[in-house]
Formats: structure tokens, sequence, C-alpha cells
């Protein structure tokens, strides 16, 4: 009896553990297929390559141009070592971002989110699969940005890669996030030129990517780390040159989190999967 016992308890565990495996398999092979697809119309769609490709190259040029003059001595960093740390977040905020709002209210416009909730996938898969190429193509981007770096700038490998890990991972969280936001309240998609351009141009100003928030003055820079991207950049900067101390740090990743949690909550509220009317 005992032996019968332990034999269907170990069929039990067997077959639970087949069902995990066969949910876990299923999730990812929906993730790919939607993924795929998405990226078929990322690469047909020349504008949005456009913004994705040679945007936050022209970017990282320009925020070198921007850097010369000042004295980045004093907050422990070369011209070349802020403008990768700036053209880190303008890829995440170009490719991820900008890209994602157009690309959630075209799929909601054209019904095919509405489509895709009639079958068998989840709420949750069919926004992370929309935003599965952009994330890819971002994070390739960044290797990419890290090789050159390293091997043409005279910028030195992460100090600390595990915390530009983390930075990249919450910033692709809350740009993501935020772009789900953003699209419930965009009605088409050439609205969404501007309804992107609030986040944009104040995580460009605000929130390091010209202009790191060390060199602002107290008041400006105690307001500016409440920003969505700011804990994420103080993150990515460390990653790179390890220059803040543990509460610093502690206080970036509770305000990144901060803001991803408040876009679950937005996206569960007032998130749209049905076209505007």
């Amino acid at each position: 009896m005992a032996t019968t016992a332990t034999n269907d308890a170990g069929t039990g565990a067997g077959a639970g553990t087949g069902a995990g495996t066969a949910r876990r398999v299923t999730t990812a092979r929906k993730l790919t297929v939607l993924g795929r697809a998405e990226l078929t119309l990322l690469l047909r769609n020349r504008t949005a390559l456009f913004m994705a490709l040679a945007m936050p190259l022209f970017m990282v040029a320009t925020v070198q141009a921007s850097l010369k003059e000042m004295d980045l001595g004093k907050i422990g960093m070369s011209v070349a070592e802020a403008a990768v740390i700036g053209g880190t977040g303008f890829i995440l905020l170009l490719v991820v971002h900008v890209n994602l709002v157009p690309a959630y209210v075209s799929r909601r416009e054209e019904l095919v989110l509405k489509r895709l909730r009639t079958g068998e996938i989840s709420d949750r898969e069919i926004l992370i699969g929309t935003a599965l190429p952009s994330v890819g193509l971002a994070l390739a981007q960044l290797v990419l940005l890290m090789v050159a770096s390293v091997a043409l700038l005279d910028v030195g490998l992460p100090e600390r890669p595990d915390l530009l890990l983390a930075g990249v991972v919450l910033a692709v969280l809350v740009l993501a996030g935020l772009a789900v936001v953003i699209s419930a309240w965009t009605r088409t998609v050439e609205s969404s030129q501007l309804t992107v351009l609030p986040m944009l141009l104040i995580s460009s100003i605000g929130s390091g990517l010209f202009v790191p928030v060390e060199l602002f003055p107290e008041h400006i820079g105690a307001a500016a780390q409440l920003l969505p991207m700011t804990g994420t950049m103080t993150l990515i900067r460390d990653g790179w040159v390890g220059a803040s101390d543990g509460k610093d740090l502690l206080v970036a990743t509770l305000t990144a989190l901060a803001w991803i949690a408040l876009s679950v909550f937005a996206v569960n509220r007032w998130f749209r999967w049905e076209p505007r009317r």
C-alpha cells in the first residue's frame, strides 16, 4: 500500500510538473508567434524602423556634442562616458517607448487586439508579445553601443554590470508600461506623434540624458529624481562608472518600481482593447 501511494504521489507530481511545463511552453510559443508577427510589421514600417535604428545613433552624437563645454570632472565622468550613458537612455526611450505607443494604437484601431482576445492568448501575453520586437531591437543596439564605446571611444568596461542590467530591465518595464498607458489616451496613430512628446521631452531634459542630473541646481535636481526615467538612468550610470552610494541606488530603484506599479494600475484601469469612438 505504501509503495502504491508513493507511486501515485510521484505520478501526480510528475503530471503536475508536466502540466506546468506545458503551460510555460505554450506561453513561450504564443509570445514567439506574436513577436514574430510584430517584428514583420515593424520591418515594413519605414518610419518606425528609421526611428529605431538611425535616431538613437544621431542622438548619441548630439549628446556628445552638447557635453563638450560642460565640466564633468566634478561628477567623476568623462564626456565619452556621459555620452554613452545618455545614448543608452535615448535608445531605450526611442526604440521602446516611442515605437510602442503607435504600435498599440494601430493594433487597437485595426481590431487586432480585440481579435486576439477571443483566442487562447491572455491579455498580458498580448501586451508583452506586441512589445517584444522593439525591446529586442533596443537590447541589440545597446550591445552594439557598448562594444563600440569600449573599442572606439576609450570608455572602460562597466564597473557594475549587475546595476547596468538592472537599470536597463527596469527602464524597459517603465517605458513599455507607460507606452501602454499613453496609447489608451491616443486616438490615432498620427496623433501618437504628439502624445509621445511630453515623455520624450521630460526624460531628455530632466532625467539626465542630455545633461547629468548632478549638474542641475539642487532644488531642480531633487524634483528631477521623481521623473519616470531618472531612477533607471541612475542605475545605468552607476553600472558604467559606479558613482552613487547605497542610499541613492535604493531611492533610484524604489522610484523605478513605483512608476512600474503606477503603470500596471493605469493599464488595468484605463487601457482600451477596442477602437476609440
